[in-house]
């Protein structure tokens, strides 16, 4: 079974004015029982959380059944809207603008979907397990449906939410739709455990359920007597607060029309859904990405992955050949529950300490170098513009995410893997806690890869796909004018040609803030080291005794070499690395000290 995580929320007021609605109805027949019998047919409440759409919709078919009334739900919790001042970038403490800009349009279609069939969305704010046993009561709901979810924070949820409703005699009913197959009943088959490898994953498949098809086309409309509940309309970004965003926005609209729109539109192009293989994609194009950029929808259940899936296959049988997993579209669709199943089954599977399948390795806690990384500042042109992309976009290609989180872990700057987890999780419109996870442990070597070496230059690698830097240009136009001999290395450039494309190394855009040799090198050696420590613990893992002490060891090390290597890189007239490391600051934590926010 997986971790049960206890969250406690913090409620600030909510931006946005409140809408008191009442009706003639007294609430003295409502407390008497008058109109309320079961005779009448039952009242039922529909909770969206995910699953933010019409089709495909078991808990809202379920919802339908038998029911004199509907009521459909979304929570909305202020923690999680409200703007945050001190963040590095638009957003909430844990959102970023893009991401709530999505849930938000999302909401809005989902509310025109549901009037569209004689309902409508009701959104009232708080902590959903103070409000919905609220509703609970004051709507006599007797059934309450909404959609599985095996997050570790909402299973939690949902516990208290079932024991509440098998106190008060409440039927309660969330079917499995979010993902292709129950990541229980995949564990059950390999044994209890979650399989970890691809491979193993695959063998435990059989055919997954059929969608269900599109939802009633009328809804039972809910009650006219809310019994004082206050509902608030869906916000705009400026009623949350969010003023003066100037930076370029997200191309994603939210919403089950516009992820159904880009699904037919996909699905159209035959020929390019049957050869599509994952590593061939181009990571720097931009004004039409080379994926399906359906993530987003899929994350919110904007679009149904049953329906993605059987649609696809459809797809395949019309086609001579096309291509396979783990490669094909359907093989992403595949790495997806993976990561769901394996998350699933894990306890601690999001943090380093305490997970049994991730490597014990002495990462560096090193705010500077985290913030150069997220802020898109390295100097390393690629890099940076992938990062700001992700910062205006909430977005970027699966390839520019495995270099930036390579480049930030095993590859150039050593830092841990959960700090750049933590960094695409608040900005990524599509972040998903059992795929981010899973991938920045992927990534970083810590677990599913072990050819640490192996890794995506921070200069060559995007150069292949964009020879001339239009992607860079596009991020960071400060390098518009660099000619393409330099824009992937702007520090090599001479002096008289920075000066003529107006950008000054230092100056208009920064140096690099390690030298890429050097610097993968040393984590070559740290990974190394790292490896063999786990090796040597067996089918355990090192204490975290031991990683301190191979960190003091490394670090040693590092001081030992560091003096030189500054020195011979300044006698070959090339800037610098970063500052000589200094383990004792209070940037430069022990694993025992470093704790997750």
């Amino acid at each position: 079974m997986p971790l049960v995580l206890k969250c406690t929320t913090i409620l600030p007021p909510f931006a946005v004015s409140r809408i008191r609605i009442r009706t003639s109805v007294s609430r003295a027949r409502h407390l008497c029982g008058v109109g309320e019998s079961r005779t009448m047919g039952q009242h039922s409440l529909m909770w969206f959380r995910k699953g933010l759409r019409l089709h495909d919709n078991p808990a809202l078919h379920k919802a339908c059944e038998d029911a004199s009334h509907v009521f459909p739900v979304f929570v909305l919790d202020p923690f999680f809207l409200a703007p945050d001042p001190t963040a590095p970038s638009p957003g909430s403490r844990t959102a970023g603008v893009n991401r709530i800009h999505f849930l938000l349009q999302s909401l809005q279609d989902l509310d025109s979907s549901l009037k569209s069939r004689g309902s409508q969305l009701f959104l009232v704010h708080g902590n959903p397990t103070e409000v919905i046993p609220e509703l609970l009561e004051k709507w006599s709901i007797k059934r309450l449906c909404f959609e599985h979810d095996t997050e570790p924070y909402a299973q939690d949820r949902d516990k208290r939410i079932k024991e509440i409703c098998e106190e008060r005699g409440i039927e309660l009913h969330s079917p499995v739709s979010h993902t292709l197959f129950n990541p229980a009943e995949t564990i059950l088959k390999n044994g209890g455990k979650p399989p970890l490898t691809y491979q193993a994953f695959c063998r435990t498949l059989g055919k997954p359920p059929k969608p269900v098809g599109d939802a009633p086309a009328a809804i039972p409309e809910p009650s006219k007597d809310l019994m004082d509940v206050d509902v608030v309309p869906i916000p705009s970004l400026q009623d949350l607060g969010y003023a003066d965003l100037n930076e370029e926005f997200t191309p994603f609209g939210g919403g089950e029309t516009e992820g159904l729109r880009r699904l037919d539109k996909m699905l159209a192009d035959k020929k390019w859904v049957a050869e599509f293989e994952k590593p061939k994609g181009n990571p720097t194009a931009f004004i039409k990405p080379a994926t399906t950029c359906l993530s987003p929808y899929l994350k919110f259940g904007c679009v149904s992955v049953r329906l993605f899936y059987a649609r696809l296959l459809t797809v395949y049988s019309e086609m001579k050949k096309h291509s396979h997993p783990p490669v094909s579209l359907e093989g992403q669709l595949l790495w997806r529950e993976f990561f769901y199943t394996v998350g699933y089954g894990t306890i601690n599977y999001d943090r380093m300490v305490g997970n049994p399948i991730c490597r014990q390795i002495p990462w560096k806690d090193d705010e500077v170098l985290l913030s150069r990384w997220r802020d898109g500042q390295t100097g390393f042109p690629w890099i940076d513009a992938a990062m700001i992309q992700l910062r205006k976009w909430g977005w970027m290609h699966h390839l520019a995410r495995h270099a930036v989180a390579c480049f930030l872990t095993r590859g150039d700057l050593f830092v841990y893997w959960e700090k750049g987890r933590d960094v695409f999780d608040r900005l990524l419109v599509d972040s998903d806690w059992a795929i981010n996870n899973g991938n920045w442990m992927w990534l970083s070597a810590s677990a599913f890869f072990a050819q640490y070496h192996r890794i995506y230059s921070p200069i060559t690698f995007a150069k292949k796909h964009d020879p001339e830097g239009n992607y860079i240009k596009h991020f960071i136009p400060v390098l518009k004018d660099m000619p393409k001999a330099y824009i992937y290395e702007p520090w090599t450039a001479p002096l008289s040609v920075q000066k003529a494309a107006n950008c000054i190394i230092g100056k208009d855009y920064p140096k690099p803030v390690v030298d890429h040799a050097i610097a993968n090198k040393k984590c070559r050696d740290r990974m190394g080291a790292a490896f063999a420590l786990n090796k040597a613990a067996g089918s355990g893992q090192p204490t975290q005794e031991q990683v301190n002490a191979l960190n003091e060891k490394l670090t040693a090390k590092l001081d030992e070499d560091s003096d030189a290597s500054i020195a011979a890189e300044s006698s070959d007239g090339e800037p610098p690395p970063s500052p000589k490391p200094k383990p004792k600051s209070k940037r430069q934590r022990t694993l025992t000290e470093y704790k997750k926010k």
